[in-house]
Parts: structure tokens; sequence; C-alpha cells
């Protein structure tokens, strides 16, 4: 059984047509990541997954049970938020999930403290909501979706507002329900939170999918990466760069080295600079195989992935750093 189904889906607005022909599927314990730029259609997918729009067209089923079908109840089991979740200002952290946990039909007994614990909120559970800052709204969000112990976790940007310590904290979190079998989908413009995460990714562009598949599969088919690089001799190093096939090199801002070049081709281009006598002193992976998919599939472009070539996708990631 399928934890997440959702075929054909389309939802317009006017003239706008926000998400088109959808197809998405997740079995358990997948965590994957839906990506794309702003107005791709990722909170209007979302919504319609949680039941807060009814799509134009299509079918949704969540863990088994379609969505809006006459005497169903299909969030049974399945957890989460779209944008900012919400809370009363004037109570407490641990008030608003103990009302939470009433309304759901959950004894709020030791879990409310057991969640706020489990996302670092306990210090501040007697406070009230209104002194939170972002992201600890977006830590008690989780907290919250965690409640009803979901086999499903639809999170809309889980990150926003925290630092790079809570991010990871919710990484590791997310990682821990997979283990478990619970299905996440992490939708998130955020490229570095999602790369050590997921399992797989769609991405969205103008509210369709344009690519989807798993994490080794983009591994194998992302463009070139980038990175910075630091020698003892950068003209050098240009130099075998422009003579080494599948390795491109310019200027960064700061003034060393970019290097475009697939990771083929990284290892052979090491050990050229290593022969004609310059040293490497610094590599930094300054654009991932998952950020450079990401500007390949959403530039503002008619172009497809596989009509732009090898060599414009290492200069769209080069210029994009």
């Amino acid at each position: 059984m399928q934890a997440l189904r959702a075929r054909g889906l389309v939802k317009r607005y006017e003239s706008t047509l926000a998400v088109d022909g959808v197809d998405l599927a997740m079995p358990a314990g997948e965590v994957r990541g839906l990506l794309g730029p702003n107005g791709a259609g990722k909170t209007t997918l979302l919504r319609m997954l949680f039941g807060l729009v009814r799509p134009d067209d299509g079918a949704i089923e969540l863990l088994g049970r379609p969505l809006n079908a006459p005497f169903s109840i299909p969030l049974e089991g399945t957890g989460g938020f779209v944008e900012e979740p919400c809370f009363y200002p004037y109570l407490s952290g641990r008030a608003n999930l103990e009302l939470l946990a009433q309304l759901d039909g959950v004894d709020p007994g030791a879990v409310v403290d057991e969640l706020l614990a489990r996302v670092d909120l306990h210090g501040r559970a007697a406070d009230r909501v209104s002194g939170y800052s972002t992201g600890m709204r977006q830590r008690l969000g989780i907290a919250a979706a965690l409640l009803r112990s979901p086999r499903l976790l639809l999170l809309d940007e889980p990150t926003s507002g925290l630092d790079p310590v809570g991010a990871r904290a919710v990484a590791e979190l997310v990682r821990e329900l997979s283990a478990q079998g619970v299905a996440v989908l992490l939708s998130s413009h955020l490229i570095g939170e999602l790369e050590n995460v997921c399992d797989a990714y769609t991405f969205l562009r103008h509210g369709r999918v344009v690519w989807d598949g798993s994490a080794d599969r983009l591994a194998a088919e992302a463009p070139a990466s980038a990175f910075t690089l630091h020698t003892s001799d950068d003209d050098r190093a240009a130099a075998i760069a422009a003579a080494h096939r599948g390795v491109r090199a310019g200027r960064s801002p700061r003034g060393a080295l970019a290097v475009a070049v697939g990771p083929e081709g990284l290892d052979g281009f090491s050990l050229a600079l290593g022969q004609a006598g310059v040293a490497i002193r610094r590599l930094e992976l300054l654009v991932s195989p998952l950020e450079s998919m990401f500007f390949a599939l959403t530039a503002d472009t008619e172009a497809t992935l596989h009509e732009l070539g090898p060599h414009e996708l290492a200069e769209r990631a080069l210029a994009k750093a």
C-alpha cells in the first residue's frame, strides 16, 4: 500500500493553472523532497493533499483511503502543516498542544511533555506562544503534527526560521520517523536542508512535475557540480581545465577558480593537476548535484534538461554560484 498516491491533480484559479496534471506516489518510510521556485504550485498541491482545497480534476489516496470519498476519514494517520503553523498566541505552548490533543481525541497525558522535549521546547513550554520566535513556532508545529502518531507527514517549509542547529535536529527527527515507517513529504525551496535527508525528489515548475525520481537517480542524471578551487597556480590550473574533457573553469567573484565538473571527471582533473605540479590547497563544493539539477529544471526557459546539454548546464550552475 502506498502512503500517498495522487493522480492527475489539476487546480485552476480563474485564468491561473496552479497545478497541472500532477502525479505523486510515496511508499511507507520514504522521505521525499518537493522542490520548486516560488509560485511552482507546491503550497497548492499540499493544500489539496490536506483536503483544504478541492482539486478540479484528479484523485488522491492517503494511506490507501480516497480523499473526499463519502463517509471516509482520510486524514486519520496523517499529520503536518501547510505554510506557517498557527496557534492561540495567548496560550502557552503546552496548553496549545493539550487543546489540540483533546480535539483529536488523544489523551494529553505524558505525550505532550514528551513531544515538547523532542522538539527542544520543554524549557519554554509554559511561555505564551506570542513570545515564541518563528523557529520556535515551527518546532511547536512539528510537535503538533506528531500528536496522533501519523504514518504520513506533510510538512511545508518545516525549517523556516530555524538556526543551523535546529534545522539539523529537524533532519534527524525526520530520518528517525522514516526508520519507523513514517512517510514524510517535505516541501521547501531551501535545497541544502533537503540534500542529506531525502530518499527521492519531485520537482515542480509552473504547476507541472518536471522531474521525479530517487536520490541515486538524481545523482546520476544531475548536471556538473560546481566547486571553488584554490591552488598553488590558479592560472596553470585554469589552463589544465580548458584542456581536460568535461571540465569548465573560470574566476569566481571572490577571485578563486570556479570549476564545473561531474563526479566522473573530478578525480581525473585532480590527478592531472598533481602530475603538472599544481597543488590543490582547498576544494569546496559550491553547487551540489541537487542544486545544479534545481537550477537546470526550474530556469526560466522552455528548454528541457536533455535539450540544454552539459556545457550550458555547467554555465548555469556557475552563473547561479
